[in-house]
């Protein structure tokens, strides 16, 4: 009986059904295979890692908020030879439970435990998924959620108590500068009380620059310790 020879690459395998029943031995490749032709069927198998959007899912999650999930799934076939018997479309299949697992894992937490722990959901989902696929020949190798969407008017509140937390921040930047900017102010006031001199060159520096600013001001600059005789008088 001729043969049909086929060429299986690195990243591939064949699953042969041999009049209808699985050939033992395994999945086949890579390299160079025969076949013997209308005795033989075989199922081409890509072993590379397969990157699915799952459609975005709306949940309600246990504080009763309408959230829209959207997440990607990474899986890919370790075992040819199960995959083929348990799934005719392994990755959509895997998507799909992903999706199903996504709703119910997320419909049990809060929402503000979705937001803060997303990197942690997803890999208490993955879990889930090695021990339900442990026998399907393909693994979940990642799932990641990409964006959670809120409702508008849930937006604009948080939007709101965001600007309110920035103002209240702010404030307290700016008191904090206030109080530093007046300690330092005493420290030069005590040094300068010190030595008259100090001062008056500290007068004379502050009539420069007035004067830089506005060319056409004139001043005349009044000695500080004329200004002291006529307090004392």
């Amino acid at each position: 009986m001729a043969t049909t020879q086929h060429i299986i690459t690195e990243y591939e395998r064949v699953v042969i059904f041999r009049l209808g029943r699985l050939l033992p031995g395994g999945a086949k490749g890579p390299g160079l295979l025969f076949i013997l032709p209308c005795v033989d069927e075989i199922k081409m198998m890509d072993l590379r890692t397969v990157c699915r959007n799952i459609r975005p899912q709306q949940i309600l999650t246990k504080d009763c908020v309408n959230i829209m999930v959207d997440a990607v799934v990474y899986s890919r076939i370790f075992n040819p030879n199960l995959s083929v018997c348990y799934f005719s479309k392994p990755h959509l299949s895997m998507s799909i439970l992903a999706a199903t697992t996504l709703r119910k894992v997320l419909g049990k937490r809060d929402m503000s435990e979705i937001l803060c722990d997303k990197k942690k959901i997803a890999r208490e989902i993955a879990r889930k998924f090695d021990r339900q696929t442990a026998n399907w020949g393909i693994k979940l190798e990642m799932i990641e959620i990409k964006e959670i969407k809120l409702p508008k008017e849930m937006e604009r509140s948080m939007a709101a108590e965001a600007e309110a937390a920035r103002q209240a921040r702010a404030k307290v930047i700016t008191a904090k500068g206030e109080q530093n900017a007046s300690r330092a102010l005493k420290e030069a006031a005590d040094i300068m009380s010190q030595s008259p001199a100090a001062i008056q060159l500290r007068y004379l520096q502050t009539l420069k620059s007035v004067a830089a600013k506005n060319n056409s001001t004139i001043i005349f600059p009044l000695p500080m310790q004329l200004s002291q005789g006529y307090a004392q008088s």
